[in-house]
């Protein structure tokens, strides 16, 4: 099965030097959100190290087609519940994601930015869940947009540079990505707080 795996990200790959390489891209990551089991990271990697200049945009379209993909795997999660998840994914599986909701509710698609889970297994157990699209949503373009933006600017400013620096510690990068994300989104959460708080205690 790895094996299967790795032939298929190498497949996957060899887009990158391809005229339909952004299309092949948006494709893989919308699918990916969805049931694809190889991630966009690898070819975001090799399309953006070919075209530099290109590497913010290739993140910003990356980050929009897996969230797209993701409101899919919402919808999916909706309509066909619970047998649907268990037809793709292990029940001790989904009873760790349904944990992490339980738990944290929105903040868990956040916290799917840099855990070993599955990204679309995230989407369609928070359909199941029926957690709020919109705020599923906000919170998957914070999280996605955290991973794979990261990459395209890293490229864009240090270009072939960071080729080894980006695949030696991809991990770390994405841990740090996603948590820069979940404090901005705390923050942003605690100052709308306080100032809905603030013009409540004005009001008569």
């Amino acid at each position: 099965m790895l094996e299967l795996l790795h032939a298929l990200s190498a497949w996957l790959e060899g887009f990158a030097s391809s005229p339909w390489a952004v299309l092949v891209l948006a494709s893989a990551s919308f699918s990916e959100s969805i049931f694809f089991p190889i991630p966009p990271d690898p070819l975001l990697i090799a399309t953006s190290l070919l075209q530099p200049n290109l590497a913010i945009f290739l993140g910003a379209v990356v980050t929009l087609a897996s969230v797209a993909g993701a409101v899919v795997g919402h919808w999916l999660g909706q309509r066909l519940g619970r047998p649907f998840l268990y037809r793709f994914f292990a029940e001790d599986t989904v009873l760790k994601v349904e944990r992490l909701f339980q738990r944290y509710g929105a903040w868990a698609t956040l916290l799917a930015a840099f855990t070993p889970l599955p990204y679309k297994l995230f989407a369609i157990a928070a359909g199941v869940l029926n957690l709020d699209r919109r705020t599923f949503v906000i919170a998957s373009l914070a999280g996605r947009g955290a991973r794979f933006m990261a990459i395209g600017i890293l490229i864009f400013i240090f270009r072939d540079s960071i080729e080894e620096f980006v695949s030696n510690n991809f991990e770390i990068l994405t841990i740090a990505a996603a948590a820069a994300a979940i404090f901005a989104a705390a923050a942003w959460v605690l100052v709308h707080r306080a100032r809905r708080s603030g013009r409540s205690s004005t009001l008569p």
